[in-house]
């Protein structure tokens, strides 16, 4: 659907600005005003990782002028194959600034906004209604609809992309677009999956290309929205296979039964996620690195058992640990070897999977079951750190 250009011109390009920019002002459709219409805009892509990393490099090439970026992670090793705005020497340092370099560096006439912290409800309004319009590249159902609802509440436009393994979707949602045909994420979800069933790209991994490709239209469309070029992806839903090397695309609807958005919610509880606060803890059972490291070596009697895919065990696993897949754990067959008197510590890669499968051995009778806090990359960083991390 074409739209209104979202932003108007600036008053003009700078000298150096012109020759940078040239290659757009030669195309009739985008000119000098569609170049001042990008230079006026502010943009705020939420997550410096493997959708953000692409999107926002080629935004600053692009000469969006204003960049917001929001992002509490740090860059770690095994986000090099695939967030490409980091480098070898940024492993450790927040994204947010490593991405600030690493943008600024591209193009020094753009200004870049950090926001150190996590998108929540508490500070989600304040931060979204600065912007022209809003660039999700997070990687759980929970951030999404926390964005989602305050774009609707901002009355910004919200470009949305996902990827996951080989696949990757991507569209384009504003409730208040002109002409009444608004829509916003939650017509194409209008209720989160199951936790379960909704795996991050950190538990199913994924292409690291494909970030590009999708990162490229989510990139694509913003310019679009901004200069009022072409049709968005407003009301439809593009759906990329990297193995097949094919695109659909998938017309989207208003949800038949829609409840009005007029406030922010529990987002973690909505998506049936445990809250991280001091309150829950006590119903999870846990064990820290070291502890379950000086119980090793005490010789306690215990059960470690590994609930993550086969694939993650082959990267690397605790020594004595066995490998019992999280789905598999809860049949009779595994359940009726397992000694109810002797410690179960359970595990998996940051501690989540492994306490889901604990509260359930709870409801069947398992009292004597523990998680191992932070999973196996807190044993990499507190107890072994010669294993390799991912």
């Amino acid at each position: 659907m074409q739209l209104s250009p979202l932003v108007h011109p600036s008053e003009e390009l700078s000298k150096e600005e012109i020759s940078r920019y040239s290659r757009h002002l030669l195309i009739p459709d985008v000119g000098l005003e569609g170049q001042q219409r990008l230079k006026n805009s502010k943009v705020l892509v939420i997550g410096a990782g493997g959708l953000g990393s692409p999107t926002l490099l080629y935004l600053a090439a692009a000469g969006v002028g204003t960049l917001g970026i929001i992002d509490f992670d740090i860059v770690d090793e095994s986000n090099l194959q695939r967030q490409v705005i980091h480098r070898q020497e940024d492993i450790g340092r927040p994204k947010c600034r490593s991405a600030q370099d690493s943008v600024k560096a591209l193009n020094p006439y753009i200004q870049v906004r950090i926001h150190d912290e996590r998108l929540e409800t508490k500070n989600a309004i304040d931060i979204i209604s600065d912007y022209d319009l809003v660039i999700d590249g997070t990687d759980n159902f929970s951030t999404r609809y926390l964005v989602n609802d305050a774009c609707v509440l901002a009355g910004k436009p919200y470009v949305w992309g996902s990827i996951f393994r080989f696949e990757g979707q991507a569209s384009v949602f504003w409730e208040d677009a002109p002409g009444g045909c608004g829509l916003n994420y939650r017509d194409l979800y209008p209720e989160p999956p199951p936790p379960e069933m909704a795996p991050s790209c950190a538990e199913g991994g994924v292409l690291g290309i494909l970030c590009a490709s999708i990162g490229a239209i989510m990139a694509t469309e913003a310019i679009k929205l901004i200069t009022g070029l072409g049709n968005t992806l407003l009301g439809r839903l593009a759906v990329y296979d990297a193995l097949d090397m094919t695109f659909r695309f998938i017309p989207l609807r208003r949800a038949p039964v829609r409840t009005p958005i007029t406030r922010l919610i529990d987002y973690q509880a909505f998506c049936g996620l445990p809250r991280s606060t001091a309150d829950s803890k006590p119903n999870v059972p846990t064990i820290s690195a070291l502890e379950l490291k000086e119980m090793q070596e005490s010789g306690v009697a215990m059960q470690l058992i590994d609930v993550r895919g086969i694939q993650e065990w082959n990267i690397v696993h605790i020594e004595g640990a066995n490998h019992i897949h999280k789905d598999r754990m809860m049949s009779e067959e595994i359940l009726s070897r397992l000694n109810k008197d002797e410690l179960i510590v359970l595990h998996c890669k940051m501690g989540i999977r492994s306490r889901d499968v604990l509260m359930e051995m709870r409801k069947r009778g398992f009292t004597n079951v523990k998680s191992l806090d932070g999973g196996i990359l807190a044993w990499i960083r507190d107890v072994d750190q010669t294993l390799p991390s991912y």
